[in-house]
């Protein structure tokens, strides 16, 4: 199943995708509750108003250096457990919508991803529990980051942070397999990065599992799973673009 989020007489509206169209879910429900399977009232083309980021998390847990190549075109040391990051929500932004380079950095850069949207509140996931089971979906996620304040700052938040730093892809893709997903980043059509969710150094149950243990994660939270090699810096009048099999294509211009 294909949900998203739309704006639908000014309100956010979760909805899905089938052959004919969205149709909608209740006004009630949100991730972590369960599917509605009735009453799915559908939505002409010309109702909808906008597509919005398809989360709203309370929190956006970032994974830093999750691909060996990655961490090496950055020349740092691979890590020896997961090294996380927070991201702020007010970063989200939806297919289409334009990253904006801010007046603050010289360098911002993509690093296309992975994106885990969370079902299912858990904390300290039990070892006889499947972390697949707290999963509702995937997307495709454009970690931008402004790499000299990165450099700059030490840690990560400022250079992940800036308005616009998230784009999400516009459908949470609730039936794919994320343990071996091709993943491609292209710039203005040229390929800039490549490779597979399998190269992570750390994979989705190991994630979940660990960041389960160190913060509740609630239903609509989204996990950005590390990038591969090839990251680099963005410009105005560019087009970037995130392509993950199986989960769809995430496609922003930049603007200064």
């Amino acid at each position: 199943m294909k949900i998203c989020r739309i704006l639908k007489d000014s309100e956010p509206r979760y909805s899905y995708a089938d052959d004919d169209g969205l149709r909608l879910f209740p006004k009630y429900w949100l991730p972590g509750l369960e599917l509605p399977l009735t009453n799915r009232e559908s939505v002409a083309a010309g109702e909808v108003e906008a597509f919005l980021p398809p989360v709203n998390p309370s929190k956006i847990v970032c994974v830093g250096r999750n691909y060996a190549a990655h961490a090496l075109e950055l020349n740092n040391p691979l890590p020896t457990e997961p090294l996380l990051f927070l991201k702020a929500p007010t970063a989200l932004i939806s297919e289409g919508d334009a990253i904006k380079l801010p007046s603050q950095s010289r360098q911002v850069e993509h690093e296309g991803e992975l994106g885990i949207v969370i079902g299912r509140r858990c904390k300290a996931i039990p070892v006889d529990e499947d972390p697949f089971d707290y999963v509702l979906g995937y997307v495709c996620v454009n970690d931008v980051t402004a790499r000299d304040l990165q450099k700059r700052d030490v840690q990560f938040t400022r250079a992940k942070s800036f308005d616009t730093f998230c784009p999400v892809s516009r459908f949470i893709e609730t039936d794919a397999a994320g343990s071996d997903l091709a993943l491609k980043v292209t710039v203005n059509g040229e390929t800039r990065q490549e490779g597979r969710t399998r190269d992570m150094i750390f994979d989705i149950p190991f994630l979940i599992r660990y960041i389960s243990n160190h913060m509740t994660l609630l239903p609509g939270d989204l996990i950005a799973t590390g990038t591969p090699s090839g990251v680099s810096r963005l410009n105005p009048g560019d087009v970037c673009t995130v392509e993950i099999d199986s989960i769809g294509t995430l496609s922003n211009p930049v603007r200064d």
